[in-house]
């Protein structure tokens, strides 16, 4: 229950993860493998629009869109360099 948490607050940070996302992709500290694989995982959320509860079901059915969501996003922060963690002030939880 408590990851789940987490999750929604780190949702709730999206908006800061904009700007996040715009000097990871720009930084020269980050490989460009660790690009390749942010952008795979973006473009295959968009690609694969099977959903495990379909969006019909208006609230319930965004739940599982928000949690691939922040799933990718918190894929990206653990390939981020400490320097780009640093300057957004984000922790990494385990």
């Amino acid at each position: 229950m408590l990851k789940m948490w987490r999750r929604i607050k780190f949702l709730a940070k999206l908006k800061k993860s904009i700007p996040f996302l715009i000097k990871f992709f720009r930084s020269e500290e980050v490989s460009g493998n660790k690009k390749v694989i942010s952008i795979a995982l973006m473009i295959g959320y968009i690609v694969f629009p099977w959903d495990l509860i379909p969006d019909m079901f208006v609230f319930i059915g965004l739940i599982d869109d928000a949690a691939v969501l922040t799933f990718i996003l918190q894929q990206i922060v653990k390939m981020a360099p400490p320097s780009l963690k640093e300057e957004f002030q984000i922790e990494e939880k385990r």
